[in-house]
């Protein structure tokens, strides 16, 4: 799985682009599935500080990642991602939709106005959350469910099942 990161990261430009180029290139050169996905992508690397959103729009980060600092930098850098990792910690292994009923409580209530379907998006954002956070280390993917890694240790693209 660390490899379909580095392909994602990849295909970010190194010199800035607006978003849709940026969806656009992602979609191309890194086979995400369509732009709304390779948004929610720029999101992830941005909280991981492999990418950056800049006035003229996203760049790829210059310097290779510290593999290391990944489980940190998704814990302080994507929005949820510390409070679902005390929530499986607490009582996991779950599931994502376990997951989701315990996180539910985490979810801003400006988020739960705009739409009359805020449950089908955070529970998505949720798995994509557990996913994530299985690719860097942050769970692990058990029989029973996910589960909060002891190590932190980045996951070998064998290892990961996300």
């Amino acid at each position: 799985m660390l490899d379909r990161l580095d392909a994602v990261r990849a295909a970010v430009p190194l010199t800035p682009e607006p978003e849709t180029s940026c969806c656009a290139r992602l979609v191309e050169r890194a086979d995400v599935p369509a732009r709304d996905d390779a948004r929610t992508w720029l999101t992830f690397l941005r909280g991981l500080g492999l990418a950056e959103e800049t006035d003229l729009g996203y760049v790829r980060t210059r310097a290779d990642p510290d593999r290391e600092a990944l489980p940190e930098r998704f814990l302080e850098g994507v929005y949820g991602a510390r409070e679902l990792r005390e929530t499986v910690a607490r009582a996991g292994p779950f599931g994502a939709d376990e997951a989701f009923e315990r996180f539910r409580e985490h979810v801003p209530q400006y988020e739960r106005h705009p739409t009359d379907d805020w449950e089908r998006v955070w529970r998505g954002r949720v798995t994509r959350l557990l996913g994530w956070g299985t690719l860097v280390g942050v769970f692990e993917r058990t029989d029973a469910g996910y589960a909060a890694s002891q190590g932190g240790a980045v996951r070998s693209d064998s290892e990961s099942s996300t």
